[in-house]
């Protein structure tokens, strides 16, 4: 199980986009990997499928690994470490080490 889920805020560890932030739109399991919004652009030639699909040269978000990335915490403004904690109604949830919110 990741610390890291779909639609959470994150911020760039390492690589190129380093210092970045922005959101998780999918996950990758198997690979340890993730699709951030505005991140990790790679340029891919592709071909015209139909009319309103135009080919040529399109830049697209490329899968970056989970080990680069950290969650924002809104409150503490900056990235943090997660960790897990189980609550009286038996849920079990995500929290900000740093400052104890649930996230």
């Amino acid at each position: 199980m990741f610390k890291i889920r779909k639609g959470d805020l994150v911020y760039i560890l390492t690589g190129k986009d380093r210092g970045k932030k922005g959101t998780v739109l999918r996950v990758f399991p198997s690979e340890s990997r993730a699709i951030v919004e505005g991140v990790n652009y790679i340029k891919k030639h592709m071909r015209k499928r139909g009319e309103n699909e135009p080919g040529g040269i399109v830049q697209i978000e490329s899968p970056i690994h989970i080990s680069n990335l950290a969650t924002f915490c809104k409150r503490c403004n900056r990235p943090v470490r997660v960790g897990f904690k189980i609550l009286e109604d038996k849920k079990k949830v995500r929290f900000c080490r740093r400052c104890k919110e649930i996230i």
